[in-house]
């Protein structure tokens, strides 16, 4: 379970948690769940959308402390911990080859030598490693371990992690993970779409407000991801030009009447799926191997004609998921009626939760 798992910051409680709320902390709208483990499955007992206080920068500590206070509010929750993601381009994802040594040792030998490893001076980040297994074939005999391992490395500014940690605490709350953004969606379809996930070859494509992310998995393992800063607000952007009126005028049309605005939306969905369709290339020539389809979250992907045109870009088999699907819903009566329609955001903040429990 929790193939592609890999976090930032891990807090000082050794046992997990029995309920943890998960936080996406996205450029116009934070999502939110309240997630409990029932023996091998998870309840989800409430989630919330809430408009993040500022788009345009990063929050401080102290506002992010409030921001963080009103999500747990409209949670109604009792846990105090919490698993908060940073921004897709927040944060660094990447697969490496260390030498074999225990996991507090690696996470030292990459913030003191990130140029060595990953071709970047990052010596003011944190970092973490999953251990990922090795090929069959590379499997050593017993006394004679293999001189390296493969690990899913995740590296974020300590600034960054820092104000995290102060913002939670100044909420009252406990950061239990911080997790990058970008292997949310992937461990949500773990958990809700497992015979694909081990399986197939598929593009996990997650339709941000600023920016896109793809994530291709091969049988169960995070081979490539990439993100493109083009996103549902360029969407909204260029349908608000074309027509003429105000922002959210046009985020109700794209989304209600998109034939209506069809060239619009074209001239950026088409660049999108050009990019995104690059990856998937790329992908396939280095693994020799086909995407058998893609799989599509983020609010973006509502609107069954947005998807359509998405898929003709891409070139493969496309469909949307419920990252809700494996979850036992205990929800107020109302958010229950409201979860289907909502659920396509929440892949993210669910993913989060995941590493938590």
């Amino acid at each position: 379970m929790h193939t592609v798992l890999s976090t930032l910051f891990t807090g000082p409680r050794r046992k997990r948690p029995e309920q943890i709320l998960a936080i996406d902390l996205g450029s116009r709208t934070t999502k939110a769940v309240h997630l409990h483990r029932r023996g091998e499955g998870f309840n989800l007992s409430r989630f919330a959308l809430l408009d993040a206080p500022i788009f345009d920068k990063a929050m401080s500590a102290d506002m992010l402390g409030e921001h963080l206070k009103a999500v747990s509010q409209a949670l109604d929750a009792k846990t105090r911990q919490v698993s908060l993601t940073t921004g897709v381009n927040d944060a660094i994802v990447r697969h490496l080859e260390v030498p074999r040594m225990p996991l507090d040792d690696m996470r030292m030998v990459l913030k003191h030598n990130s140029r060595n490893y990953l071709q970047q001076e990052l010596s003011n980040h944190v970092f973490d490693c999953h251990l990922l297994p090795s090929p069959t074939h590379e499997t050593p005999k017993a006394g004679t371990p293999m001189a390296r391992q493969r690990v899913l490395a995740a590296g974020g500014k300590q600034e960054l992690i820092d104000e995290y940690t102060a913002g939670a605490k100044s909420a009252g709350l406990v950061a239990e993970h911080i997790v990058p953004g970008l292997v949310g969606p992937v461990n949500a379809f773990e958990m809700a779409m497992p015979d694909a996930f081990l399986n197939e070859v598929v593009a996990l494509i997650d339709i941000g407000f600023r920016s896109a992310s793809i994530c291709l998995l091969q049988q169960g393992e995070l081979i490539l991801s990439r993100v493109v800063n083009l996103g549902g607000d360029r969407l909204t952007q260029a349908v608000a030009e074309s027509l003429e009126i105000s922002y959210a005028e046009a985020e109700g049309i794209k989304m209600g009447m998109p034939q209506e605005v069809q060239a619009a939306l074209e001239s950026v969905l088409l660049p999108l799926g050009r990019e995104l369709r690059a990856s998937i290339d790329f992908f396939e020539h280095q693994q020799d191997c086909p995407v058998a389809a893609a799989y599509l979250t983020g609010g973006t992907t509502r609107s069954e004609f947005l998807v359509q045109l998405l898929q003709q870009e891409l070139a493969v088999e496309t469909h949307t998921w419920n990252p809700t699907g494996f979850l036992k819903v205990d929800l107020p009566p109302q958010q229950a009626a409201e979860l289907e329609h909502v659920a396509p955001q929440l892949a993210v903040a669910i993913g989060a939760g995941i590493a938590a429990l």
